[in-house]
């Protein structure tokens, strides 16, 4: 997929990101038989390392597909410098991202309505969920009411042949928590199968879902270059400043713009563009559009850590953790489009709450047969497997800034991460609740010995320690330009995501987001995509389906 040597630079809707919003947006859009040109500083997704589940940790770790984010030193983290992998490729970042697919809980939007998303409530995004989704889950005894199965992106389940996987569901049952059969469905909280954005051994980002279809339309062009500002002529946006083989353009848009750049690429753009908080643009020279302070704050993320042990039993995929082994398993792969490489690997997964009077979990589970780094490294020498867990709803918050009025300079990101008191005690609760599920009698057959954080961490203040030294991202950054009422001053975008004080200019991706959601974040940024999409052609929203999720019935006096 690359511009057609682009003589195309005008359109009725110029679009800037292909990632998972973005790439929604231009499919639905181009299927409407608008123009559309997506500009995108990436290239190319074709190639084993993106298109082979298995091979996850590669991409996010290659300046060729991430832009090579990192944190400023974060005060409460030991003054770590934390790598902010986003994509910048076709597909954005699902196409390097774990594949993990879950919507977030139905509370979690109905708390974004409740905070001036009106419209954003879980019965309104719901249809939308269903809309984008082919979901293949059924045979599992999920609820299909919940569930799409007509939409471009594929939805599957791993076979969870590793024995590992069984007992990770079973010890979670063991420990009290309940078991459910869809996540994504009515019932959120408990122990289940995990889903994945795979199709056919395939990692199926938004790229195959949505950008491949769009093409096909003849109504998107994607056009290769770096956006340096928006265009805005009397208030109002008209174009996209793009630099490519050392020229600087501008792309015409007719109708609008619509910014899908990232949590930390789209304020960046809205403050090269003069959109942002006044006295930070005018210390670094940029004229000021629109004052709107809330432009790079309220930056928010899922930190986590990894609880490992070693394994009693060879069960795990340290076998293949060799060159021969990942040989064979590309091979198989590659050949036949099966085996170990079609799977993520993330095939069981787990959410709770952390205490009793939290209504809805707050802690996730990834459970994954090795002991290794997200990014493939310090793998343990032997059998091992381990649990990633965090909290859901930090109430940290960070920033992005610019760190000059350059556009090839990367931004300052802040997430100040554990910067608010609740943060440590909730992830004490995390480290204390996973110990507790892994001596379950259903781990006691593969558990040798706990090798992180190590069975002489106890104490708070040891717990405390071992976070401020392992603790990592989750790669889920969100709500820098969020939504809110047009009389708010901290919204950035209103309900309809267009950006106040500014026409003919939306944002449809992760910025919005006025509150991180449960879990991972590739679906609710191609549902925002689908929504926006309906809000851009001006369509009556889908129907509202009001439909209760299940919310433990003692949740203010127990925690399971």
């Amino acid at each position: 997929m690359t511009d057609r040597k682009a003589r195309v630079m005008e359109a009725d809707y110029v679009i800037v990101g292909a990632g998972s919003g973005g790439s929604a947006l231009g499919y639905r859009l181009a299927e409407a038989g608008r123009k559309v040109v997506i500009i995108e500083h990436g290239g190319s997704d074709f190639g084993p390392f993106i298109q082979m589940p298995a091979a996850l940790s590669y991409p996010m770790n290659m300046r060729q597909y991430d832009w090579g984010f990192s944190s400023e030193p974060e005060p409460h983290l030991d003054g770590r410098r934390m790598v902010t992998p986003r994509g910048k490729v076709i597909g954005g970042s699902s196409s390097i991202n774990g594949m993990v697919y879950v919507r977030g809980h139905a509370r979690d939007f109905d708390h974004w309505a409740e905070s001036g998303a009106t419209g954003w409530s879980y019965a309104d995004v719901l249809p939308y969920f269903r809309r984008m989704e082919h979901w293949h889950g059924r045979s599992d005894g999920a609820d299909a009411a919940w569930r799409g199965d007509s939409g471009p992106l594929h939805v599957t389940r791993g076979p969870r042949a590793n024995p590992l996987f069984a007992a990770f569901i079973e010890a979670g049952q063991q420990a009290g928590y309940p078991a459910t059969a869809d996540y994504n469905g009515e019932r959120q909280e408990g122990f289940g199968p995990m889903e994945a954005t795979i199709w056919k051994g395939r990692r199926w980002s938004a790229a195959n879902a949505y950008l491949r279809p769009a093409l096909k339309t003849g109504n998107l062009t994607i056009l290769r270059g770096l956006a340096r500002r928006v265009v805005i002529e009397e208030g109002r946006a008209t174009g996209v400043e793009i630099s490519r083989a050392g020229q600087v353009e501008v792309v015409r848009a007719r109708a609008e713009v619509i910014l899908a750049a990232s949590s930390i690429n789209t304020p960046k753009l809205l403050m090269l563009s003069g959109i942002g908080p006044a006295a930070h643009l005018a210390a670094r020279g940029i004229g000021v559009v629109a004052d709107r302070p809330g432009v790079g704050a309220n930056l928010q993320d899922h930190l986590e850590v990894y609880v490992q042990f070693a394994a009693a039993q060879p069960v795990t995929l340290y076998r293949y953790w060799n060159l021969l082994g990942k040989a064979l398993i590309g091979a198989q792969w590659l050949f036949t489009g099966t085996g170990l490489g079609a799977s993520n690997q993330f095939e069981a997964c787990g959410f709770i709450r952390s205490a009793a009077g939290v209504d809805y979990p707050d802690i996730q589970y990834h459970f994954l047969p090795l002991a290794v780094r997200y990014d493939g490294k310090s793998a343990l020498r032997g059998h091992g497997f381990q649990a990633h867990v965090g909290p859901m709803r930090s109430k940290s918050r960070g920033t992005i800034r610019l760190r000059s009025a350059d556009p090839d300079a990367a931004p300052e990101i802040r997430f100040n991460y554990m910067s608010h008191p609740d943060d440590w005690d909730e992830f004490r609760r995390c480290l204390r609740l996973t110990r507790e599920i892994f001596a379950q009698p259903a781990m006691a057959p593969f558990v040798r010995q706990e090798i992180q954080p190590g069975t002489g961490v106890e104490s708070d203040a040891q717990i405390d320690a071992f976070i401020r030294e392992h603790a990592e991202s989750a790669f889920h950054p969100c709500g820098t330009a969020r939504i809110g009422a047009r009389d708010d001053a901290m919204a950035v975008v209103d309900p309809e995501l267009r950006v106040i004080g500014v026409e003919g200019l939306r944002v449809a991706d992760s910025s919005v987001f006025p509150r991180i959601t449960n879990g991972n974040l590739n679906a609710p940024s191609i549902m925002v995509g689908e929504k926006a999409a309906d809000l851009v052609l001006g369509r009556a929203p889908l129907a509202p389906q009001n439909v209760a999720p299940w919310i433990h019935p003692n949740w203010q006096v127990a925690q399971r």
